[in-house]
């Protein structure tokens, strides 16, 4: 596990288009799913890395023979209009935005090792806690971050997806924050 390199853009919109059309399957319209273009992805993400806020962490899972199998987004707490109040973020509070695979990768440990290895970037960084939002009805993520110590705060968010809203719940945890000694 690495951070992202520029190098790295194609094969990270290959994991996480699949992995949302693996994961999202039934639970978003399909119209979406079938809209995703690695390309545009690709390139969007190669442009703004230069420019990305410090805060903003992207890594990369490569497996031997395989190149980059996985991805995952972190840092500080993006409060949500309407939901947040406007310094939610600001409270020692983290985030993981984005975990995807390439579905072949699933259950073989690929996953833990880039959530663990985000959390652990969230903590060195002085976040105490972290948050993350997750599809209500995508069962198989849900069990995934309960595993982790991620439990649901009761907070949910409706998002519009192609006019149909689809409904997202959010998981929080406490770190463990390195001693500072």
């Amino acid at each position: 596990i690495r951070e992202i390199t520029a190098s790295d853009t194609d094969a990270v919109a290959q994991a996480r288009i699949q992995g949302w059309r693996h994961a999202y399957a039934g639970l978003v319209p399909q119209a979406v799913l079938d809209g995703l273009d690695p390309v545009r992805f690709s390139a969007r993400m190669r442009d703004s890395l230069p420019g990305k806020p410090p805060d903003h962490i992207h890594l990369v899972a490569e497996e031997a023979g395989e190149g980059v199998v996985g991805w995952a987004c972190f840092g500080p707490y993006r409060p949500i209009d309407g939901l947040d109040d406007p310094g939610a973020g600001g409270d020692g509070w983290g985030e993981l935005y984005a975990l995807y695979l390439l579905p072949a990768f699933i259950g073989r440990g690929v996953g833990r090792a880039l959530m663990a290895t985000a959390l652990d970037g969230l903590a060195a960084r002085g976040q105490k806690r972290a948050r993350l939002w997750v599809l209500r009805d995508n069962a198989a993520a849900r069990r995934f971050y309960e595993r982790a110590g991620f439990r649901p705060d009761g907070a949910e968010n409706t998002l519009d997806m192609d006019g149909v809203p689809v409904i997202e719940v959010r998981y929080a945890r406490e770190l463990a924050v390195p001693d500072a000694t």
